[in-house]
């Protein structure tokens, strides 16, 4: 039974949330998927979520704009929440955080350090 926390995966690409909910329910994470904005508003009314990753590039609405809502929102304002990008250019991270990201993950995803990764921002929140 997952007892590390539960993680709402906000991402277009079905392979991509695949293989993170495989890699993270493996350690021990309950992942939920949203494969837009609507689905992850209505996943986030409905569930206990920990910490957000949230893909940047999505077709609907990209996930600066969504995070911005997110935060925006007193109920979830607390939650982490982790973008998760193939933009690695310069600016592109200092983008995430003002958008109200607390913190950042390159993509293609390290998959060995994910894990620790999360468990640093879930901790975080627990600590405060």
């Amino acid at each position: 039974m997952p007892d590390k926390g539960t993680i709402l995966y906000v991402e277009d690409n079905p392979d991509n949330r695949n293989l993170i909910r495989r890699v993270l329910n493996a350690e021990g994470f309950a992942v939920i998927e949203a494969p837009n904005a609507s689905q992850a508003f209505e996943n986030l009314e409905k569930d206990n979520i920990d910490l957000i990753l949230m893909d940047i590039n999505m077709p609907d609405m990209d996930g600066y704009t969504l995070t911005a809502k997110i935060k925006k929102m007193e109920k979830y304002a607390n939650i982490p929440i982790v973008a998760v990008t193939a933009n690695v250019m310069r600016g592109d991270r200092e983008k995430s955080l003002e958008a109200g990201c607390d913190g950042y993950i390159q993509k293609p995803i390290d998959i060995d350090t994910l894990a620790q990764q999360i468990e640093r921002f879930i901790t975080r929140r627990t600590n405060v």
